[in-house]
């Protein structure tokens, strides 16, 4: 044997293949999906721009912009960004494919189960901020102050601040899946997620206040409320994968009580 060879039989040359070759499929669906979001970016923009009309004092309440490189900019950074989005099946089935020659059959039938659970997720995750919490945070963001000042919403900043929530709630709708996956490998347990419910309320309404960009508590409550939902949801789901871990464990050991023919 090599000594450069894996446990998986494939040399680091090999390793080093496959990783270029899968990223090569990586780039080319990211490029792809990012030029037909370029294509269809005004439909990309309106979307993003939806939950700001009714805010400002812009003509035709569209967003300015200030800087001769600004809209160009903002819309290459969308496309890359809808592009990720779109190919992001993709690049995780790529890393999966990656790393699975150092996976059992029974793990590699797991992650790919797990797969679209993070995608819906996720999905959920964005459409909760985008439906729920953003509006009220841009109505209280373009109402403070009115009577002093006339907002003028600028589309850099505006693009930057509902991509960036939209991401990190998105995330967050993931974890009780994270919790699941953790206990299902024995990292964690139900019982002590459970003993650390307290700590997971406070760390809630940190990262609500993080998150939302005002300082109004009632924004700050819709990330917070959810984030301890999730949290109980995903004890639940550790004690499933407890269960699951059990029953496997039980398997293995009835297989190696039988005696051999």
């Amino acid at each position: 044997m090599q000594a450069s060879q894996t446990l998986s039989g494939m040399t680091l040359r090999d390793h080093l293949n496959e990783l270029r070759k899968r990223l090569f499929i990586v780039v080319i669906a990211v490029v792809l999906a990012s030029i037909a979001a370029f294509v269809y970016r005004e439909y990309v923009m309106d979307f993003l721009l939806a939950p700001a009309h009714g805010f400002g004092g812009a003509p035709d309440d569209k967003p300015i912009y200030t800087e001769p490189a600004e809209m160009i900019g903002v819309t290459i950074k969308v496309s890359l960004m809808a592009g990720f989005v779109v190919a992001l099946p993709i690049v995780l089935y790529q890393v999966i494919m990656f790393i699975s020659p150092g996976l059992t059959r029974r793990e590699k039938t797991y992650l790919f189960a797990f797969l679209p659970g993070l995608l819906l997720a996720f999905g959920l995750g964005v459409a909760f901020g985008y439906y729920v919490m953003f509006p009220p945070a841009l109505s209280f963001l373009f109402s403070f102050g009115t009577e002093t000042a006339t907002p003028q919403i600028r589309i850099a900043p505006y693009i930057n601040l509902i991509t960036s929530l939209l991401f990190w709630v998105g995330l967050i709708f993931e974890l009780p899946l994270v919790m699941f996956l953790l206990a299902r490998l024995g990292v964690v347990s139900s019982r002590w997620l459970a003993r650390y419910r307290r700590h997971a309320v406070v760390v809630a309404f940190i990262a609500g206040a993080i998150i939302t960009p005002t300082p109004d508590p009632l924004n700050q409550a819709l990330v917070a409320l959810p984030i301890m939902v999730l949290y109980e949801v995903g004890i639940w789901l550790a004690k499933l994968a407890e269960r699951l871990r059990r029953s496997v464990k039980a398997e293995k050991e009835a297989g190696a009580e039988e005696p051999a023919e």
